[in-house]
């Protein structure tokens, strides 16, 4: 039988920090015998087509990574 969840304000105040600051992405909360126990945040950062047209245009994977690494975009 499932222990009920217990929820304390810490943890909701990392929920809501981790939330607040994520545009895309998911939030996968782990419970173990009724506690939180652990948070997995996966982001993602989408850009503009544009943005690195220059890359685009070479075909070439490392000139692309080279690219960014230049502009200091990770």
């Amino acid at each position: 039988m499932a222990k009920p969840l217990k929820v304390d304000d810490v943890w909701l105040d990392r929920i809501a920090g981790l939330l607040d600051e994520m545009e895309f992405g998911s939030l996968n909360i782990v419970v173990h015998e009724g506690q939180i126990v652990q948070v997995e945040r996966t982001e993602r950062k989408r850009y503009e087509i544009g943005a690195s047209s220059s890359a685009k245009s070479s075909g070439n994977s490392r000139n692309a990574a080279r690219a960014l690494r230049q502009s200091g975009t990770r």
